[in-house]
């Protein structure tokens, strides 16, 4: 699934939001969770997975063309660890449903 591919699915999923809308609410999340990372703050959204920042430390590589060794510097990189509910609907092939709001009871 692509970028574009999701902003259609939350189109056609909520009939009240336009394309552009659906477009900038993707932006939104995505550019926050952008931010965040690069902050190095750590995103965990229940039953779906989270994102951390692992660091990988410097070390010596080799060239492959000369092979002269070459210092690789520190890097962090992003991290995604999926969720047991992701893990087990990837496992089994199962569409993942989010939890429906409970509907308020009238009182008669």
């Amino acid at each position: 699934m692509t970028r574009s591919d999701l902003v259609e699915e939350l189109a056609a999923r909520f009939a009240q939001l336009t394309h552009r809308d659906a477009e900038l609410a993707v932006k939104t999340v995505l550019d926050a969770m952008s931010d965040a990372l690069a902050k190095g703050h750590r995103i965990e959204i229940r039953g779906f997975g989270s994102f951390s920042i692992n660091r990988r430390p410097p070390r010596v590589g080799r060239n492959p063309r000369s092979g002269a060794s070459v210092q690789i510097p520190e890097k962090r990189v992003p991290h995604f660890k999926p969720g047991k509910a992701l893990r087990e609907a990837v496992d089994t092939g199962t569409v993942v449903q989010s939890p429906k709001k409970a509907k308020p009871k009238s009182k008669a």
